[in-house]
């Protein structure tokens, strides 16, 4: 972003997702400062502005002509603002660079549809990400520190770390710092993030629903000695199992973003699902959801032997894939 970009204009942030919204108003003020390091900021809840707030906040001081003028929540904006601040976003001083954010939802939309009629206004949108739309988070924060990431380790980095943008942006960041300039593979991405308990609970359940025994046991070992619960690694085998399900009796021929919905899993993950269905019929799937019930009860207090039981069912589950 530059500051010809940003200056004499209006910038509309929109949308529910913060950290997206918090970065672009980060760009415009970085914009604005690199353009001259004595500009001035200001930053003011959109509830509490007046048309005499805003012209205090946006007239040149003695110090400096260029300013950066941050009004948030501009859904709160009270009524009687309104056609103030529409009167200055239809001619901004062109040394000064406004950001209204809008938090989403539909109050205040009649201010929003206003504002997107005028020239002077620009709209960064900060829509919430779908399921889909995360492994392509994924790459352009690495991409932005100038590396690379294989599409398998991008799915590995969002199954150890969650959907939370900030998170994933931290982790992309971490990476990239380590492994400066170059492409991260997904063994990378394991040695840093794999210590997770949800990861490894994971691995262990992929492994065997894949008809790894011996990977899927020695999985099994290192997460139960880094501490992962035994409850983790039951749902997780329980999540497999029903994804599993779902995608065997799915019907033939949908397209990979309907039967993603259909089977309850983001789309990047029928990959991984569709190797673990070979060799997998709906009746050794059912036997497999009542092995992952009998685990669960007998770790819970139904067996004296948690661990055991956890070995017996990566045990039978990579038997009835193997059958």
């Amino acid at each position: 972003m530059r500051a010809a970009d940003v200056l004499g204009r209006v910038i509309l942030v929109t949308g529910k997702e913060e950290f997206l919204g918090a970065r672009t108003v980060d760009e415009v003020k970085a914009a604005v400062r690199e353009h001259d390091p004595e500009a001035e900021f200001a930053d003011s809840p959109a509830a509490d502005l007046t048309l005499a707030s805003l012209g205090e906040m946006s007239a040149p001081s003695l110090f400096s002509a260029v300013r950066c003028v941050v009004v948030r929540g501009l859904e709160n904006l009270p009524d009687e603002s309104v056609d103030g601040l529409l009167g200055y976003a239809a001619a901004p001083a062109d040394e000064v660079a406004l950001v209204l954010v809008h938090g989403g939802g539909q109050k205040g939309s009649g201010v929003l549809n206003k504002l997107r009629k005028l020239k002077t206004v620009t709209e960064h949108k900060s829509e919430e990400l779908r399921p889909s739309d995360f492994p392509g988070f994924v790459a352009n924060e690495v991409r932005r520190y100038g590396a690379s990431i294989d599409r398998e380790a991008a799915d590995v980095l969002i199954e150890a770390i969650g959907r939370d943008l900030r998170s994933l942006a931290g982790a992309a960041s971490q990476l990239t710092n380590d492994f400066p300039g170059e492409r991260i593979s997904e063994a990378q991405v394991r040695r840093y993030f794999g210590g997770r308990a949800e990861a490894k609970s994971f691995a262990v359940a992929d492994a065997a629903f894949a008809g790894r025994g011996q990977v899927a046991l020695e999985e099994l070992r290192w997460a139960l000695d880094a501490g992962t619960a035994s409850v983790l690694i039951t749902s997780a085998f329980a999540g497999s199992a029903r994804g599993l399900a779902r995608l065997v009796s799915a019907p033939r021929g949908m397209r990979d973003a309907d039967l993603a919905r259909e089977v309850g899993v983001p789309p990047w993950k029928l990959r991984s699902l569709r190797e673990q269905a070979r060799g997998w019929s709906e009746a050794g799937l059912a036997r497999a959801v009542r092995a992952v019930a009998q685990a669960d009860a007998d770790i819970k207090g139904a067996a004296s032997d948690a661990s055991y039981a956890l070995e017996r069912l990566v045990l039978t589950i990579t038997a009835l894939r193997t059958r």
